[in-house]
């Protein structure tokens, strides 16, 4: 709130909202467009009235903006409009009709008392999305370009209240994946003192009941941990993986010196002398700072932010053919996968390049699932003719993991909120096309999920980079630390293989029985007191395809717990546990389910 001798002015962050109604905090695009914000996200059925209450600084005639966006222009109504109501009474400007963030002005309001209630009213259910609301006496229009945004905010906003406050840890975990909560267990009965940094209210990332993927890979020596966390092999999107985030959280909670941090986005991690000092973190909500110390970090982002913050070396996109050696595939175990209920979908390539002959930024592309259930009454459906550009004819009633999307020319990181609306033209208009058959009229959309499903972004570059030969050849690792067997697939986008259908992909399968993974792919090569388990791994895109599912991951995470375990007993480095500490960490591998006795002895 900012006031003076002739003005007065008072900025709303609409993820601060009291009571969310229907609307949703959505955080997974901060750092591209600044701020989290509320979608309202009803599948085509208007949401619920978001609604708070604000003091104002004194009473007057104020100027309204709203941070917003149209996220499907064209000569169509925009998807997502909705309106302000203050105290009681609409604003009649329709908000949300403009392309690309930027504040779009409401109108003006009398402010007759100081404390006003706000609504945002959704008009259409189609993905409404509200940043922040800013009143002023004088109509000077807040800025737009993105670094002049953040300064103005933190003007608007400062306050004693808001300095940070520190925290201390043994180890500090940033993301709450299944890589992420293995290795705060794994660390946290070895006795560290471990904070658990995750951006969403619920733990498990992909297998969450937010993105509804079930666990793959192999346990390697850490069933025990890895049941805590897994999930049942119910279908990708299944209501029954809720039930897992419940397990998931129980067994979390159940250790007293893991501190969970939900709703908690890393924002910044500061390095000296190539060594990480502090990792700060703010609530997606208050928008309160954090600042956590340790002697030790493990980036479990997926996206590898600590690192790339850090200034830690990584990769991105598909390596040359010739950097690495992965040109030559052998026909030995080289198959094309086809199920048969995908069989008229897919496009059999037999042709296909894993490796390019340059380098390119291509990756694995990103899900978004969804499902419908039969009603015993007629359910209906609006038109979305700004779908159609996406979903052309193609019809459907589900979407399972091959609901992707990857492009050379869209990033999963820097365009991540673009591809996620892609998919949402993609579901929204092939669900419409299905429902005008007359066998779907009691079909009736009930999830679909607004956060992004990754596969692959950065990785993070360790004393190792793990590459495919290593599965090819299943090379022998004096530090093998993790052990799979999960067939290679490493996703070919088909952009518009055919016109009635949206972008899905071909598959190329590489199997391999066994294959290992050394201890020297989980640290950084550069960032001395940094750990990465999960995606953001020390490999290549090839080196990717197969363990990059979710209890190798997990298993990955164990790994470094262990490790963060053995750096802060004997006040040493994680390269240092490779160069002198190396016997003692796979004997805490070994004997890590000899745990699962011990307590069964207790109890």
């Amino acid at each position: 709130m900012m006031q003076t001798a002739n003005a007065a002015s008072i900025l709303v962050e609409a993820e601060s909202f009291k009571n969310k109604g229907g609307w949703v905090t959505d955080q997974q695009f901060v750092f591209q467009m600044g701020s989290p914000y509320l979608l309202a996200h009803g599948m085509g059925k208007p949401v619920a009235n978001a609604a708070t209450e604000i003091d104002f600084p004194k009473k007057g005639s104020y100027h309204v903006w709203v941070r917003t966006m149209n996220w499907a222009p064209g000569n169509w109504e925009a998807p997502g409009r909705f309106r302000l109501i203050v105290n009681k009474q609409e604003m009649k400007t329709d908000l949300g009709v403009n392309a690309g963030w930027k504040w779009q002005y409401a109108g003006k309001v009398n402010i007759r008392k100081k404390t006003v209630t706000l609504e945002l009213k959704d008009l259409t259910g189609f993905e409404g999305r509200c940043d922040a609301i800013y009143f002023s006496t004088k109509k000077e229009t807040p800025p737009d370009e993105l670094k002049s945004l953040e300064n103005w905010r933190k003007q608007q906003k400062y306050s004693e209240k808001e300095k940070v406050k520190l925290q201390k840890f043994d180890l500090v975990v940033v993301g709450g994946g299944t890589a992420g909560c293995a290795a705060a267990i794994a660390a946290a009965e070895k006795g560290l003192n471990v904070a658990l940094i995750h951006d969403r209210p619920v733990l498990g990332g992909n297998a969450s009941g937010e993105i509804r993927v079930h666990t793959l890979g192999q346990y390697g020596f850490f069933e025990r941990i890895i049941q805590k966390i897994e999930t049942e092999h119910h279908p990708n999107g299944s209501a029954k993986l809720l039930a897992d985030d419940e397990k998931r959280m129980n067994n979390m909670r159940a250790y007293e010196n893991i501190h969970l941090f939900l709703s908690w986005q890393a924002v910044d991690a500061k390095a000296e002398n190539n060594s990480i000092k502090y990792v700060e973190a703010s609530h997606i909500e208050t928008g309160e700072t954090l600042r956590f110390e340790a002697p030790v970090f493990a980036d479990c982002t997926g996206d590898a932010w600590i690192g790339y913050w850090a200034g830690a070396e990584y990769m991105y996109g598909r390596e040359s053919k010739h950097q690495f050696g992965e040109e030559e595939l052998s026909s030995e175990g080289f198959k094309f996968d086809f199920n048969k209920s995908l069989k008229e979908r897919w496009t059999a390539n037999k042709n296909i390049i894993w490796s390019p002959e340059k380098p390119d930024q291509r990756v694995m592309g990103s899900s978004v699932l969804w499902n419908s259930e039969l009603k015993d009454y007629p359910s209906t459906f609006p038109e979305v003719p700004w779908a159609m550009e996406v979903a052309k004819g193609h019809m459907a009633i589900k979407g399972e993991w091959y609901w992707e999307y990857s492009s050379n020319d869209l990033s999963q990181i820097d365009d991540a909120e673009a591809i996620r609306d892609h998919m949402f033209k993609a579901i929204y208009g092939s669900f419409y096309n299905a429902k005008q058959l007359p066998d779907n009229g009691k079909v009736e959309l009930a999830w679909v999920s607004y956060l992004l499903g990754k596969r692959e972004s950065r990785r993070l570059t360790g004393d190792y980079i793990y590459t495919f030969n290593d599965v090819r050849n299943d090379t022998k690792f004096d530090d093998a630390v993790v052990f799979e067997s999960r067939s290679v697939d490493v996703h070919h986008q088909q952009v518009l293989v055919n016109s009635s259908r949206p972008d899905f992909l071909s598959d190329a399968i590489y199997y391999k029985k066994t294959y290992s993974i050394p201890y020297r792919s989980l640290y950084s090569k550069n960032i001395k007191n940094l750990f990465m388990a999960g995606r953001n791994f020390s490999c290549s895109h090839l080196g990717l395809g197969g363990p990059r599912v979710m209890k190798t991951t997990a298993q990955m995470g164990c790994v470094v717990g262990y490790a963060a375990s053995l750096c802060v007993e004997n006040e040493v480095l994680p390269r240092d546990i490779y160069q002198n500490y190396l016997p003692q960490l796979m004997e805490l591998i070994k004997s890590s389910d000899d745990e699962k006795v011990m307590i069964e002895e207790r109890e």
